[in-house]
């Protein structure tokens, strides 16, 4: 019995999968990526804004570095680590190989002084930079042959005891401390806002873009990270520029 078209397809398809590497063992990982990244795409459109505005930070942390290698063969640049040691044997792992030389690396986790080192030696992006003495720790560890490390100020916009980040009165403050240092380069905000307040995002926007005003001398003012699996389209909606996807891409964590 003859397959149909659509099965011919799949076959196909499997085929190529296959041969790249055994990612056919990884269909629904790439599924959903796949997914998630038109999503972000199609949100995009609706609010007329431009598809490539928005950056999808896959979130790996507590998975498996097969996994990104996976996703990274297939066009995902942007990984997003919260524990540190993980992070840095993922990084070893890949560094060096032709295929995962665009791999962009973001730590996204509390940052201890003890560790700011290791972040700074081998990390692309912070975006959870919350007070000065972090901020001049990474700028005199960042090594020199490497560019400026890019770094997000982490904004704990509703005031929660349970969240990291500086207070909204407080980023002034901090902004000055962080241009003065030439190793770093501030590129914008993070939140991560109470559960189903999306009018956080809103706000978290009205000071992105105050700041811009204010301070036209942060020549790459232009992140505004916010935005998760369960919230990223009112997030887009609101201005978000990256959205940390983990849960929707991977799967739900052990």
């Amino acid at each position: 019995m003859n397959a149909n078209p659509h099965q011919k397809n799949t076959i196909n398809a499997s085929a190529n999968l296959i041969n790249n590497k055994g990612d056919v063992q990884n269909l629904t990982l790439i599924e959903n990526w796949q997914q998630v990244s038109s999503q972000v795409t199609q949100t995009c459109e609706q609010a007329n804004r431009q598809t490539d505005s928005v950056t999808l930070l896959a979130v790996s942390k507590t998975k498996p570095v097969e996994m990104i290698a996976t996703l990274a063969r297939q066009g995902q640049h942007d990984f997003g680590e919260n524990y540190l040691q993980e992070a840095i044997d993922k990084i070893k792992t890949l560094q060096g190989q032709a295929e995962y030389e665009n791999i962009v690396w973001h730590y996204i986790g509390s940052i201890q002084r003890n560790k700011t080192r290791d972040i700074a030696e081998h990390f692309d992006w912070v975006q959870t930079l919350e007070r000065d003495i972090i901020a001049k720790r990474l700028n005199d560890q960042r090594p020199a042959e490497l560019p400026p490390l890019n770094v997000l100020i982490q904004l704990n916009i509703d005031n929660e005891d349970s969240k990291s980040g500086c207070l909204p009165e407080q980023i002034p403050e901090l902004i000055t401390v962080i241009k003065a240092y030439e190793r770093l380069q501030l590129r914008g905000l993070m939140i991560i806002p109470a559960k189903a307040n999306t009018d956080a995002f809103k706000r978290t926007k009205q000071l992105f873009e105050e700041i811009k005003r204010e301070h036209p001398e942060l020549s790459q003012w232009d992140t505004l990270s916010m935005g998760m699996s369960d919230d990223m389209a009112d997030a887009i909606a609101s201005g978000s520029t990256m959205v940390r996807v983990g849960t929707a891409i991977f799967g739900t964590r052990a």
